[in-house]
C-alpha cells in the first residue's frame, strides 16, 4: 500500500510538472529575440517622462489610448507618469529614469537621449520629422493690457518687468530667449544687414527687465499668476489652455516670433528592456492621430497632423514674421551660438 501511494504521488507530480511546462509554454514568445510577453493578469506599466506643458493635454489623451488598446488587444496599459521642465527631464532619462516613452519641449533635448544611446537616431524619420505639437512663442500681459505692451520691443522698456523661466533647465526658456534673439536678427534686417551684434543688444535689453528666471513655463507661469512682473514670454497653447479655464490673459503676438516645434520618442533602451517596444511605439504613433491631435488643440497645442490643421488652422494667429529654428541655423548652431559656455545667453547673463 505505501509503494503504490507513492507511485500514484508521483505520477501526480509529474503530471502537475508537465502542465506547468505546457502554461509556460504557451506564454513564451516564439521569437527567441523577445518579443514583449502578456502578463498572466493581462496588464503592463508603461512608463512616461514628459515635460511639464502637456500634463494637462495627457490626463485626456492617456485614458482614450488605453480603452483604444483595450478595445484591440484586449491588454490594460496602466501610466506611470513624470512631468518636469523639459531639460530636467531629459537629464533625468540620461542618468537612469527609466521612461519608455519621452515627449520633450525640443529636439535638442530628444538628441541629449540619442547621444546616451537610449533614443534611435533615425527618431526624426517617423511622420512630421518626429513633432507631435506645433506653437508660437507669445506675450501675455494681465487683463486689459495696462502696459499697452504690443511687441518684443516692448520689453526692453524700465517701466516693463518681464518673466520668462530659465533656459538652463527649460526648452520653453530656450524658444522664449530663440524667439527674442531671432526677433532681434529680423529688425537688422531691416536696416539692412542681420546682425548678431544688434540681435544680442536687443537680448539684453529685454534680459534687464527679467523679474526672475524659474524652473519652468509652468512656473513663470504661476509666479505671473501670483502677481509677479508685467509680462510673461511663453507658449500660445499655455496662454489658450490658462484661459480657456477661466484665467484672464491678454494674448500678444509678436510681429516676428518663433514656430515652436516639440517631439516625442520611444526611449529604445529602455522600452526593450521592460518589453514595452510594442506599446510603446504604439502610444508615440497615438499622439499623431486625428483624435489624440485634437486632445492637443483643445489645450492649446498647434496640431501637426494635415486634417486637424486644416479644420483648425482659423483658430490660431499668423503673424507675418514667423520664423523656425532653420532661421537661426538649426539646433546645432544654435547650441554653439548661443548656449554654449561662451554663448551669447552666457554673455548676456555676465554682462559681457
Amino acid at each position: 500500500m505505501r509503494i503504490l501511494n507513492i507511485k500514484r504521488t508521483s505520477f501526480l507530480l509529474a503530471g502537475m510538472a508537465l502542465l506547468f511546462s505546457l502554461l509556460v509554454a504557451g506564454c513564451a514568445s516564439d521569437d527567441p529575440a523577445g518579443e514583449e510577453v502578456t502578463s498572466p493578469s493581462g496588464e503592463r506599466t508603461l512608463v512616461l517622462g514628459a515635460y511639464s506643458v502637456v500634463r494637462d493635454a495627457m490626463s485626456e489623451i492617456i485614458p482614450a489610448f488605453q480603452a483604444e488598446w483595450k478595445e484591440q488587444t484586449g491588454e490594460i496599459i496602466n501610466f506611470q507618469e513624470s512631468y518636469e521642465a523639459s531639460g530636467t527631464q531629459a537629464r533625468a532619462i540620461t542618468g537612469g529614469f527609466e521612461a519608455d516613452v519621452t515627449l520633450l519641449a525640443m529636439e535638442g533635448d530628444v538628441d541629449k537621449l540619442v547621444r546616451s544611446g537610449l533614443v534611435d537616431p533615425e527618431w526624426k524619420s517617423q511622420p512630421y520629422s518626429g513633432m507631435v505639437t506645433r506653437s508660437i512663442v507669445v506675450l501675455g500681459t494681465r487683463e486689459g493690457n495696462p502696459k499697452g505692451i504690443q511687441d518684443f520691443d516692448d520689453l526692453t522698456r524700465s517701466d516693463v518687468k518681464v518673466l520668462y523661466p530659465n533656459p538652463k533647465t527649460s526648452g520653453g526658456a530656450q524658444w522664449d530667449i530663440n524667439a527674442i534673439y531671432g526677433a532681434g536678427l529680423k529688425q537688422s534686417e531691416e536696416n539692412g544687414k542681420r546682425d548678431p551684434a544688434q540681435a544680442k543688444a536687443f537680448l539684453e535689453a529685454v534680459h534687464r527687465n527679467v523679474e526672475s528666471l524659474d524652473k519652468s513655463g509652468r512656473a513663470s507661469m504661476a509666479a505671473f499668476e501670483y502677481g509677479v512682473g508685467d509680462v510673461i514670454v511663453t507658449y500660445e497653447n499655455e496662454l489658450l489652455a490658462r484661459i480657456a479655464q477661466g484665467v484672464q490673459y491678454d494674448i500678444v503676438v509678436p510681429e516676428h516670433t518663433m514656430l515652436i516645434e516639440n517631439p516625442a520618442a520611444v526611449v529604445e533602451r529602455f522600452a526593450d528592456k521592460h518589453g514595452n517596444q510594442d506599446v510603446a511605439a504604439a502610444f508615440v504613433d497615438y499622439l499623431r492621430t486625428p483624435e489624440a491631435q485634437n486632445i492637443f488643440v483643445k489645450y492649446g497645442f498647434r496640431p501637426v497632423e494635415e486634417s486637424v490643421l486644416a479644420q483648425t488652422k482659423h483658430q490660431f494667429a499668423n503673424p507675418p514674421g514667423l520664423f523656425d529654428i532653420g532661421y537661426l541655423g538649426g539646433w546645432d548652431q544654435v547650441r554653439e551660438t548661443l548656449y554654449s559656455r561662451r554663448g551669447v545667453w552666457y554673455q548676456v547673463l555676465a554682462g559681457l
